[in-house]
């Protein structure tokens, strides 16, 4: 009985194996046959060259750190002085900053039909930064999501776009977001917006691809607020974003490892700072009590006390 049970259990295995894994054999003039692949859909993989993006062009304080003998001595001892890690993004998709925000999205040429049909379909992203989590995931299943759509040859009127947070800060100070990744639907040059964050939708291509094509983004009311597009008070983030793009583009000018010094060094005085020893306090005098009875008066001069009695005396001769 017990080889019947082992037989009986290497069939019930056998029906889980794919069957393409199984043929006839080969025969003398029979063309070497080639495995076909499983109809199962697999992830797409751009057709294109990706370009890598890093922190740009270094200044020369920059490259006479990070490049040469104190770059390789700083890399052996684990130190990176490079300032954040480049990412590889598909080249494809434009990468929107705050310089050309305004060429693409809000001033494109379009005609009236194609203008009320234009949706513009964005990630911001943190991968620059935290070239592992969360983001790095969102940005490979937009990516997916973009190959898809080429692929299936729909959503002509659908465009893809990449925003770097750590890159941008006009964008994302007008747009009120502190934080990433987001996927943002845009309509009407970017005065119609929809905010995702990457957990209110289930990530993957197929599942964006229908979300666009059915539109599914327009069952979510649009962002509406006094500081958003159209807003009463849309002029304060304006001039917050164009506060912060100046602050932006003086500190990004100063090196990296010269900010990592003086950030250090801020930090270690505040620090300090805090918990400063205080002074040691004098040993307090001790306080005088009241005195609860009057102390006697002084004995007067006794040239006052003289007086006083030769005028006694007058007086009382006077009266004799």
């Amino acid at each position: 009985m017990r080889p019947l049970a082992y037989v009986a259990g290497f069939l019930s295995l056998t029906g889980l194996v794919n069957a393409q894994y199984f043929s006839a054999g080969w025969t003398p003039g029979q063309p070497v046959p080639s495995q076909t692949p499983s109809p199962a859909h697999v992830p797409h993989s751009p057709s294109t060259p990706a370009t890598q993006h890093g922190s740009g062009k270094m200044s020369f304080l920059d490259s006479l750190v990070t490049v040469g003998p104190l770059g390789a001595v700083s890399s052996l001892i684990g130190l990176n002085l490079t300032g954040a890690p480049s990412v590889t993004w598909d080249e494809r998709i434009p990468l929107i900053t705050d310089e050309n925000y305004a060429e693409m999205i809000v001033n494109e040429t379009l005609t009236a039909e194609e203008e009320k049909e234009r949706v513009w379909f964005l990630i911001i992203t943190v991968t620059a930064g935290q070239p592992e989590g969360v983001s790095k995931f969102v940005d490979h299943v937009f990516d997916a999501t973009y190959n898809y759509t080429l692929e299936k040859g729909e959503l002509s009127h659908v465009r893809f776009g990449r925003i770097d947070y750590l890159n941008v800060t006009s964008i994302t100070t007008k747009w009120a977001v502190w934080s990433a990744p987001y996927l943002v639907v845009l309509k009407d040059r970017g005065q119609t917006l929809r905010f995702y964050k990457a957990g209110q939708i289930r990530l993957t291509d197929e599942i964006l691809h229908q979300f666009l094509k059915e539109k599914a983004w327009s069952m979510k009311e649009p962002w509406k607020s006094i500081y958003g597009p159209g807003g009463e008070r849309e002029y304060i983030l304006d001039y917050l974003a164009q506060f912060l793009s100046m602050v932006y583009g003086t500190l990004v000018r100063v090196p990296k490892w010269l900010m990592y010094m003086m950030s250090g060094g801020l930090a270690t005085f505040f620090i300090n700072f805090l918990h400063k020893p205080s002074r040691p306090q004098s040993a307090a005098k001790p306080a005088v009590k009241p005195c609860l009875h009057p102390q006697p008066q002084k004995t007067q001069s006794r040239r006052v006390q003289s007086i006083r009695r030769r005028r006694g005396l007058l007086k009382g001769r006077e009266r004799n």
